[in-house]
């Protein structure tokens, strides 16, 4: 081979290229960035639109329906599901994998604008943008100071946050909590009514007298200066004494009719962290950005801040960093490769035992392994999880090539060549097969890099530096190690003076009599082949009947334990923020009480999935609980306290949930959709899905996310006699607004600072039903009407949020699962259903987690199929025939179920990473095949029968074909049995790959030869038949 005369005779020339390529991989190591999982952006928008004072039902009938219509016609939508709330629509738009997101973006946003006037005048611009996997605070702190609390929130909102959102990096700083100040005027309807005075007049008044008119310029010959009228308010006493009309030469002051109090906003969003009143400040970081030097970049400006602000007492301590468990992920996957490399290095020094050739060996690991990050920083990605986790994975198949090679020289220098001749007849020899073997493991990972779906973002770094690094080690393997062979190769006698020797020398004798006994099993398998046969087939059965006897579950993703839960109340939808505040306390206290818990991060109002209102929701509560190491894991103990926590507090819906992967809250094991066009049927089968779902053992928390449970007071108006009163619906809604809701609009200025005012009806107006019926309304000609004149005011209840899931009106069923694997809970309760009747046009989906798992399952499956008829097409071309491919082949149904028992003894479910570990495991075991077929036909070129060239094949096959399979079970072992961060992503995969690698190497060295002699047997030896080109060309 060329590049091997090159690499013998230009030692330089070899030695310059790897020391470069490990400059240049280190130079790629340090610019890369670090994060938790690859960051990637799914084919889906979310269009919020906010429609101020609209109820749910409102907002679906005038807004939601007409946007999803004017949405429907983009192109490439795989489904569409709507949100009504109070105040706002919400739309998610889901797109088939591979459109382009940020046209799509653009594109919603044309729509939208163009058929702006089809939808209610009085929304707000609609706000779309990308859904991102890192949306997620990844850094959230509490700040205290020793200034009052209207001081402490004007500290933190107009200083500390800009100063925040100025480090690269940051894309946002939200606030939750706090005291916020407000110029509250308190209408008193009594006296308004009195003066003649309405809350439009009032607005009016503010609007005109606190403004400032830049009313032109001096000008000279010799300068120029500005004229301004300063008409702006400057305090309180001249905003309460601001005249608002004038009647019969009396001067009507707002203090005359309103209550003008410099106050605090009412709260509808609170922050503490164990039990301790704290704003707090949730930081997100840009898609692109670093989160371990994000996280940094704070805590070092944190320092600065509490520095500059010392004299106010400012303390901001960080409540939650993700970035945390991020870095102790990464760093346990680093402990993993380290421990991989000198498992893998013992395992080469037993098998050569001699340390020169081991270290050459050994030497191709570090070289490709930082090489690879070459090819990492220039595909864009990032050193996470699962780049990392393939990093530990390959380390074992990176020294294959390597030790095919230094085996093959080291039995040519047995025959007593010198270290050169023994080189190159040892490449000469297998050089061909040693680059065949490695195309083979690269085709296999070529289907996920190159498809489009949410498995292939996600696993598309795994594969990819899998194959950088597979390639690197070629590269090393046909050069670098020719050249150190050539140079620094040597046999050494096995000395058995020491204990080192004899224990070497014992187990060499262990392999070479492994060896022999195989051979002898291979010569029985070769005159027993229909028994061989009949026996891996009812292997496989057997293994296969694991699926429905339910020893082998399956799952998209392991639950991995961050230590971590959220806790989740609902309470009564119509409880004020005073009541939610003391019982969410309440819960605080019995959660601190509790020696596992370590912190405890409140937020009461909204949610971290709430996307409701900006406004805050007071039935809603949130708290995040940071635990200690706990027997059995969080999992455990959630399920334990749950119970408990529910009886304690009798008036909130209690929700425990898991930390998902990403830090979100994990809301559902199990989720459907039931959607259809008649809203009734979609409930009423909705509840009676709930009642069987509840039913299921393993169910717990099962709940339909609308219910009609909302108190509301609605008024229907008769709208002749509103007209025949001189009213219109606009007059009518905008004082109700005013009165009940408020209108902060305006502005008052106190130096560099802006506060809202506030104008509303007093607390005393505004408090039962019949304030809302004694509403006065004012027509055009100033009369005042009463609101019970011409409307009927009612209470009733209504729903709090309405789903529409592809245009059609749903409900969606969630419920999480403990001790049952979520898929048994699936079939279960769709054969319970089965029995139930289903209304006409209504339709149950899976959706969620499940959903997600099917097509994952789907996507790996047939990149499974793919990279089987990739390798077929590679073998074929390497052995110019169609038959010996099919024998390597048989080396893979083998290690799946060799895989499977593994994952069946040692209960782990099939997710898309033991997936993933069967994708890898396809290619890895075809290579010890490939040894053995390729050795096999060089034998009958020589003469040998075929009997006699397998047996000779596998005696002598065997200690490279154990070397290079041990190796990587070895390499695998701190994978599978890690404990660290992040561990349960990475063990089931290492297990199928130990489990596969284990039983298929024993197999193959048995079964390989059976099928090898059943299409071989006619012939008489492994000459090709060559094709007479001249023969052919006159024919």
């Amino acid at each position: 081979m060329k590049i091997v005369k090159t690499s013998i005779e230009r030692p330089i020339f070899v030695t310059v290229l790897f020391i470069l390529l490990t400059v240049l991989g280190f130079l790629s190591f340090r610019s890369l960035s670090a994060e938790l999982m690859p960051k990637f952006t799914p084919p889906l928008l979310n269009v919020q639109i906010i429609y101020p004072g609209a109820s749910p039902t409102e907002v679906e009938n005038s807004l939601t329906k007409k946007a999803e219509e004017v949405l429907s016609s983009m192109e490439g939508i795989d489904q569409m599901q709507s949100y009504s709330f109070e105040g706002m629509s919400m739309i998610m738009v889901s797109f088939d994998f591979g459109t382009d997101i940020d046209k799509a973006m653009t594109d919603a946003q044309n729509r939208l604008s163009a058929r702006r006037a089809e939808l209610p005048r009085d929304i707000i611009s609609p706000m779309i943008s990308k859904v991102s996997v890192d949306e997620k605070p990844i850094l959230i702190l509490s700040a205290t100071a020793n200034i009052g609390s209207t001081d402490l929130f004007d500290l933190i909102d107009k200083r500390v946050v800009p100063e925040l959102s100025h480090i690269k990096g940051i894309a946002n700083v939200g606030l939750v909590g706090g005291v916020e100040r407000e110029i509250q005027i308190n209408l008193d309807k009594a006296k308004m009514q009195d003066l003649g005075i309405t809350p439009v007049m009032v607005q009016g008044a503010i609007r005109a007298s606190n403004l400032d008119f830049p009313t032109g310029y001096l000008r000279s010959d010799e300068s120029q200066m500005a004229v301004r009228l300063s008409g702006k308010i400057t305090s309180i006493d001249q905003l309460r004494r601001l005249i608002l009309r004038n009647v019969n030469g009396t001067a009507i002051r707002l203090e005359d009719v309103a209550e003008v109090v410099d106050g605090v906003k009412d709260p509808v969003k609170m922050g503490r962290v164990n039990g301790q009143e704290a704003i707090l400040l949730n930081i997100l970081k840009q898609s692109d950005a670093n989160a371990l030097d994000v996280s940094k970049a704070v805590a070092e400006q944190i320092r600065t801040l509490e520095e500059r602000y010392v004299a106010d007492g400012l303390r901001i301590e960080v409540a939650q960093d993700t970035t945390t468990f991020t870095r102790n992920a990464i760093s346990s996957v680093l402990t993993d490769l380290l421990l991989a490399i000198l498992l893998v290095s013992l395992v080469i020094l037993l098998f050569l035992h001699n340390v020169r050739n081991a270290l050459i060996v050994m030497v191709v690991v570090p070289v490709s392994l930082i090489a690879s990050f070459i090819g990492m920083r220039l595909f864009g990605f990032t050193l996470n999880m699962m780049s990392l986790l393939a990093l530990s994975l390959v380390i074992g198949v990176l020294v294959d090539d390597a030790i095919v090679v230094i085996e093959n020289v080291y039995r040519h220098m047995e025959m007593g060549k010198n270290r050169v001749r023994a080189t190159w007849d040892a490449m000469n020899e297998i050089g061909i097969t040693v680059i065949s073997v490695t195309m083979v493991l690269v085709v296999v990972f070529l289907p996920i890099i190159f498809t489009n779906s949410l498995v292939s973002d996600i696993l598309r770094q795994f594969c990819a530096v899998i194959v950088i690094a597979i390639l690197f080690s070629l590269l090393a393997a046909l050069t670098l190690v020719p050249l150190l062979t050539s140079r620094l190769g040597n046999v050494q006698p096995l000395s058995r003076d020491s204990s080192i020797g004899r224990m070497l020398g014992g187990f060499e004798e262990g392999i070479s009599r492994f060896a022999e006994r195989i051979s002898t099993v291979t010569r029985r398998g070769l005159s027993h082949r229909w028994t061989l046969a009949l026996i891996v087939i009812v292997l496989m059965a057997g293994v296969m009947a694991l699926f429905p006897l339910g020893f082998i579950n399956f799952e998209f993703q392991p639950y991995m334990d961050r230590h971590e839960c959220i806790i989740q109340l609902e309470m009564p939808k119509d409880i004020s923020m005073e009541e939610s505040n003391k019982l969410v306390r309440k819960a605080e206290d019995w959660l601190m009480r509790r020696p596992e818990v370590e912190k405890v991060v409140t937020m009461v109002g909204l949610t971290s999935d709430n996307g409701q209102s900006s406004k805050g929701t007071p039935y809603l509560a949130e708290m995040n609980v940071k635990l200690k190491e706990v027997p059995g894991g969080t999992e455990t103990y959630v399920a334990k306290i749950r119970k408990p926590l529910s009886d304690y507090l009798v008036d909130a819906r209690v929700r425990v949930c898991n930390v998902s992967m990403t830090g979100t809250v994990s809301k559902a094991s199990v989720e459907y959709v039931i959607s259809g066009t008649d809203k009734d049927s979609v409930a009423l089968y909705a509840d009676k899905a709930l009642s069987a779902l509840s039913t299921i053992p393993g169910v717990i928390q099962p709940w339909l996310s609308v219910e009609n449970a909302t108190p509301e007071v609605t008024v229907h108006v008769d709208r002749d006699k509103m007209s025949n009163l001189g009213l219109t619906l606009d007059n009518v809604g905008m004082m109700m607004q005013t009165s009940f809701q408020g209108n902060d609009q305006l502005r008052y200025t106190e130096g560099d600072y802006e506060y809202a005012i506030n104008i509303r009806a007093d607390k005393v107006s505004r408090r039962s039903i019949e304030d809302v019926a004694g509403l006065m309304v004012v027509n055009g000609q100033g009369d005042l009407i009463r609101l019970s004149q011409f409307a009927d005011v009612s209470l009733g209840i209504g729903p709090s949020r309405l789903e529409r899931y592809n245009r059609n009106s749903s409900v969606t069923l969630r419920a999480q699962a403990y001790g049952v694997p979520a898929g048994a809970i699936a079939k279960e309760f769709m054969s319970r259903l089965d029995g139930e009747d289903l209304p006409g046009g209504v339709q149950i989906q899976t959706t969620g987690d499940m959903k997600k798992m099917s097509d994952s399952m789907s996507v790996l499956m047939m990149a499974i199929l793919l990279s089987l008829l990739f390798i077929y097409l590679a073998l074929t071309l390497l052995y110019n025939n169609w038959t010996d491919p099919l024998v390597v082949m048989i080396a893979i149904p083998l290690s799946i179920v060799g895989a499977l028992l593994a994952l069946a003894l040692t209960n782990t479910a099939m997710s898309i990473y033991a997936m993933l570990g069967m994708v890898m495991l396809v290619g890895l075991v075809a290579k010890n095949a490939i040894l053995l077929v390729d050795f096999a036909n060089e034998a009958r070129t020589e003469g040998l029968s075929v009997d006699e060239a397998l047996i000779q094949a596998v005696k002598l096959r065997t200690r490279p074909i154990l070397m290079t399979a041990l190796s990587t079970i070895i390499g695998m072992l701190p994978v599978a049995l890690s404990h660290g961060s992040g561990a349960e992503l990475r063990t089931g995969m290492a297990w199928v790959i130990i489990g596969g690698m284990a039983l298929s190497t024993l197999l193959t060295l048995i079964v390989v030869p059976a099928l090898y002699k059943a299409f071989h047997a006619r012939q008489r030896s492994g000459t090709r038949q060559k094709v007479d080109i001249e023969a052919l060309l006159t024919e």
